[in-house]
This record gives C-alpha cells, structure tokens and sequence, in this order.
C-alpha cells in the first residue's frame, strides 16, 4: 500500500503559496491545502499565507476572489491583520482604476480589528491620485490628522496631484506647507518639483532648486539629473546636457538607458547622427544595456532622416539582442512612412505587427487612419476606422472631420453613408459630423438616399 504523503502544514502552505506563480492555482492550494485529506478539522490559516493569497490575486486583477478572501480573513478571531495588506489592497484598486473599491478598502478597515495610521492614508491618497480623483483627495487630506500626522509621503503624493494638473504655484505651497509643519522633504520631493519644472522649461528655477537640495542635507539622485539632461535637451542645449552627464559620473550615480535615450534623441534631432552612435557605444561599453526606449530613439532618428531601411534594420537588431520591440516603435514608423506618403507601406506594416507579435492600440489605427486619409485613399481608411471603432478605439474628432470633408468634396455619398453608420454604431457622430452630414445631403441634387443618412444620424 503506497504510503500517504504528510499533510501540508500552515507553515508550509506559506512557503508553497510564496513559490507559486499561477495566482488561479495559489487559490486552489489556499482554499483545499490537504485534498487527499480525511480530517474533518479545518485548516488554520496563517496570517502570512493570507497576505500572500490576497497579493497575488491583487496583482492579478482577480478582485472578485479577493474579496472573497477578505471576507473569510475578517472571520478570523486568532490574529488581527497588519495594516500593510490593506494598503496593498487599496494599491491594487487604484491601478486598476477602480476608486470607489480602494475608498471602500479603506473604510472598512477598522472592521478587521485593525487601526488606521496615515499609511494607508497615504495609499488611498496614491490610489486617488492614479484614478485623477483630485477632490476626494482634497476631501481625505482635509480630514487625515485623524489617522496620523502627515508625513513626507503624504506631501510628496499632494505635491504630484499639483503637478499632474499642471499647478506649479499649487505644488510650491504644499512644499511651503510641508516645511511649516516640520516634514523634511527628501529626494522624491525635489525630483517632482525638479521634473515638473523642466516639464514647463523652467530650467532657471530647476537648476536653482537642484542647488538648494544640500541646504535640506538632500543629495540630487538620478532622477533630478535625468528631469534636468531631458530638459536641456528639450532647448537644444547639448552641451550643458553632456556637462550634467559627466556630474553624474563624477559623483558616482547610476547612468540609466533613459540618460543615454534622451542623448541620443537630443543628438539626431541636432542632425548629429555619428555622435548618436558614439553615445550608444559609450553606453555598452559600461554594461547598461539599450532598451526599448533607446532603440526607439534610433527609429525615430531614421525616420525622420527618412532612412526608412536602417530603421528597420534597428528592428532586426533588437530581436537579435533580445531586446522585444514595442509599440512605440513601429507606430513612429507607420508614422513616418505616413508622412512620407508611403501610406500603403504604412499599411502592409500595420498588417504584418500580429505576425511580429505585437497588438496594434489606439495610436497605430488613428496614425493609419490620418495618413490614409492624407492620401486620399478613402475606401482604406474607411476600412481602419471600422476595425479601430470594432476594437472600441476612438477617433480623433478632427480627423473624422478631415476624413468626412474629403470624402464630401469627392461627393462620394455611399461611402460617406457607410462610413456614417459604422461611427453611429461605435457612438462616435458629433455635432460637426451631423452638420457635415446634412450640408452634404442637402447640397446634393440626387436625395434618393438622404433618408438613410438622417437615419443613421438619429440612431441613438
């Protein structure tokens, strides 16, 4: 008779469920650790493989069973759960969009018997921050002291929400604030206000402010300097840019492929190619390795040199490196052949990215539309839009003006009704398109089929 195996313990379901990478099947072993078992006990959760469970089906997205876990971990009388799985929890609702979820997390966490600190204060106010729910966020910093003094976390967050709506004064004051009540800003406080500044070409008040970090005993790290090299960049100050660079060196920081990306843009741009590639050599030669951001600086350097054949060699390149392209990349070449008027290149291209084993988004099917478009080449464009809107991509409202105009002045009214009725289907007329639709309907001597375009425009 073949021996039993040992039940598997609450210990060693912690170190299983750690390993396991399959979150459907970590949920399996969580739920039925001992199928093979005949004892009626039930198992005893740890409270480590709980917070394992709940992590990977967070990152999952598998919210629905994650609940259920939730539900079953509040039931528990033996342990009380750290504070830190919740936060996660609200994390994992906040990337996925989902506020009013992260909002519920947080409330309820009292619930479990476990207090709320400005911990996960602050991850509800991150979770906000990515949902661009920027009055709840006022709403829940107006009321935080309740959980705790806030910390520099909490003001690096509200320094960001400035910033992503583009309120520098807004952003100062919280950093005013911040002082007033005694948090040290650190090197994320300075790295925000650093970027954002180099964002609008503040670069005065951004050197300054780089200058001003050793008066808070803050050393400038690797973002500072990347936000400052990109922007002088950005002003087509090279030299200054490869002066920083060398700083960087000289004070011993990390130089990363986004540095070398930038240069490399900054050098094609100044129609500086040897030197481009001198970068990039540089760049191997101390073992950072380019990445995808960097190879799609080399396209978009030939593309618009129109080298249209070493951009696709750079292609061919990053396969052999083991270096996955990415979208990015191919839709500045549809872009660029686009722009060159090779539209139907452009398209065979567009065709082949399956093959290449990459999904076309939102950006390659307007790129195409619009190029198509500018070729005059209706009935192709006519057939991208059905797919884009087919994949629940919009439009851009003025291409569809642009695209509905050429085909009014060819008055090619059966494409222009089909085209009608595919954008009613996808919810996508507006109120351009409808008056478009009805000037050229009425300038029309044949109305035979007016009626179906006025259908069309009053489908809900």
């Amino acid at each position: 008779m073949k021996p039993l195996k040992p039940p598997i313990s609450p210990f060693r379901l912690s170190s299983l469920l750690r390993l396991q990478k399959d979150p459907t099947l970590s949920l399996q072993l969580f739920q039925n650790p001992n199928p093979d078992s005949n004892r009626k006990k039930s198992f005893r959760h740890s409270l480590l493989s709980y917070d394992f469970i709940i992590t990977k089906l967070g990152r999952a997205k598998m919210f629905d069973e994650m609940e259920q876990i939730l539900h079953q971990l509040k039931q528990e009388i033996r342990f009380a759960p750290a504070e830190i799985i919740f936060c996660n929890v609200i994390s994992f609702y906040g990337r996925a969009r989902l506020p009013d979820h992260a909002i519920q997390t947080f409330d309820r966490i009292p619930d479990f018997r476990c207090q709320r600190t400005v911990k996960s204060a602050n991850s509800l106010l991150d979770a906000l921050l990515k949902c661009g729910e920027f009055e709840k966020m006022r709403e829940l910093f107006l009321g935080i002291d309740k959980h705790g003094t806030p910390d520099a976390c909490t003001y690096n967050i509200l320094i960001h929400a400035c910033c992503r709506i583009g309120s520098l004064d807004g952003a100062w004051n919280v950093f005013d604030e911040m002082q007033r009540r005694g948090v040290q800003p650190n090197a994320v406080t300075f790295g925000t206000l650093v970027h954002q500044l180099c964002l609008n070409f503040r670069l005065k008040e951004a050197f300054k402010l780089k200058k001003d970090m050793g008066a808070y005993g803050v050393t400038p790290n690797a973002l500072v300097y990347t936000s400052l090299i990109k922007g002088l960049c950005g002003m087509g100050k090279l030299s200054s840019a490869f002066m920083l660079k060398e700083e960087m060196v000289k004070n011993k920081l990390k130089l990363d492929s986004a540095v070398y990306s930038t240069l490399i843009r900054a050098l094609f741009n100044a129609g500086r190619k040897e030197e481009a590639f001198g970068v990039l050599e540089e760049m191997k030669e101390i073992g950072c390795k380019p990445d995808a951001v960097t190879y799609n600086a080399l396209i978009s350097g030939f593309c618009k040199e129109k080298d249209f054949e070493e951009a696709f060699r750079i292609l061919d390149e990053m396969v052999e490196k083991g270096c996955k392209p990415d979208v990015v990349g191919y839709n500045v070449i549809i872009g660029g052949l686009c722009k060159e008027g090779k539209c139907s290149e452009a398209r065979d291209f567009f065709e082949d990215l399956p093959r290449r084993g990459c999904a076309p988004d939102v950006v390659s099917y307007r790129t195409l539309f619009d190029g198509l478009s500018d070729c005059m080449q209706f009935k192709e464009a006519a057939v991208v839009l059905d797919e884009m809107i087919f994949k629940g991509f919009a439009p851009r409202p003025a291409s569809i003006t642009k695209f509905m105009d050429g085909l009014y002045q060819e008055r090619n009214l059966e494409l222009f009704s089909s085209v009608l009725n595919s954008l009613g289907k996808g919810n996508v007329v507006d109120l351009d398109t409808w008056r478009m639709a009805v000037l050229m309907v009425c300038k029309e001597d044949e109305l035979s089929n007016s009626s179906k375009v006025v259908d069309t425009l009053m489908m809900p």
